[in-house]
């Protein structure tokens, strides 16, 4: 009895110890992606609430914890509630298998890749829940758009990661990182990094895909209906997603948790502060580029997934497999 209360309880502490710091991250990257852009446009950007600004998150959050919620009367009551819990369960939960070091990493299973690739696509559900729930047109053609833009773009993000697997011969995420101890899969995969990162942007509606939530023609897309504590969990869904997938690319090919070069004074650097320095590198990109490029078009929006990602990824894992196969540097297991 007393030892499986001990492993309950231990079970409980690492879930605390991962969630708790991923909580408060989202909460300063909104703040870091608010200053990039307000940088970007020459403002200030939040400056006010703690030094440097550093407190309007909290501030934010406090504030729609003491906002009233407003269920429309057409709505159906169960999916327009279960909706925004969706979307933030299963944004938190993929970060069980990332792994921070050889060791800090809340579940080892093999088939983590494909662990994250299943709840990154389940991530959809959430919003088509709360699209067709509010009972409204523009959160629907919100819900709608949000649909199949993620769909897309989740294939090319399925046979880019096959390219990685081709190198590494595992679905492990550890085995993955352990992998590019020589080189980092950036460099030979670098045309995939490119696809991947555009893709991210696609697959978590950041500008300039943000086309679900278009403020022009569908006021704010599938969150139009939402007030309070239920809005602010469809963003902590969104910005942890965002994370999710920098953690993703800092995995598959920036080496995750293993420093540039294995030489003095980078390898005192501990594993996880260098797996979070790049996860903030590829959030920066993420606001720089939300900062810099226009909206597309939908249309366009389409074409790029289908047309020219998706055949250039299917092309590469030929080029790749071709040439692991003729230099006999496939992986044995």
């Amino acid at each position: 009895m007393a030892d499986s209360i001990f492993i309950i309880f231990n079970e409980v502490y690492k879930i605390l110890f991962l969630l708790i710091p991923v909580l408060v991250s989202v909460a300063m990257i909104v703040w870091l992606d608010r200053r990039v852009w307000a940088f970007v446009q020459k403002r200030r950007g939040p400056n006010v609430v703690g030094p440097f600004g550093l407190f309007q998150s909290l501030a934010d959050a406090l504030k729609y914890m003491f906002k009233e919620i407003i269920i429309p009367a057409a709505a159906n009551k169960v999916i327009f509630i279960l909706a925004p819990i969706v979307t933030m369960t299963l944004a938190l939960i993929a970060w069980a298998v990332i792994p921070f070091n050889n060791y800090f990493v809340l579940a080892d299973i093999n088939a983590g890749i494909l662990y994250l690739f299943a709840i990154s696509s389940l991530g959809v559900y959430g919003i088509i829940m709360g699209g067709w729930a509010s009972n409204s047109k523009y959160p629907f053609l919100g819900a709608i758009r949000s649909a199949a833009q993620m769909v897309s773009y989740e294939v090319s993000i399925g046979v880019i990661i096959i390219n990685v697997l081709l190198c590494v011969g595992s679905l492990n995420l550890r085995d993955i990182v352990l992998a590019q101890e020589k080189i980092w899969f950036v460099v030979p995969l670098f045309p995939m990094f490119v696809i991947f990162f555009i893709s991210s942007l696609a697959e978590t509606n950041r500008p300039p895909f943000d086309l679900p939530e278009a403020e022009a023609e569908l006021v704010a897309g599938y969150q139009t209906e939402y007030s309070g504590m239920m809005y602010a969990m469809f963003w902590l869904g969104e910005y942890a997603n965002i994370l999710l997938m920098c953690a993703m690319g800092s995995i598959l090919f920036l080496g995750g948790w293993l420093s540039p070069i294995d030489i003095f004074p980078f390898n005192l650097v501990p594993g996880p502060l260098w797996m979070i320095i790049k996860i903030l590198l590829l959030f920066l990109l993420f606001s720089l580029v939300k900062a810099t490029v226009p909206r597309y078009r939908y249309d366009q929006l389409m074409r790029l997934g289908w047309k020219i990602f998706l055949p250039l990824s299917l092309i590469w894992v030929i080029l790749t497999s071709s040439f692991l196969f003729y230099f006999d540097l496939l992986p044995v297991k």
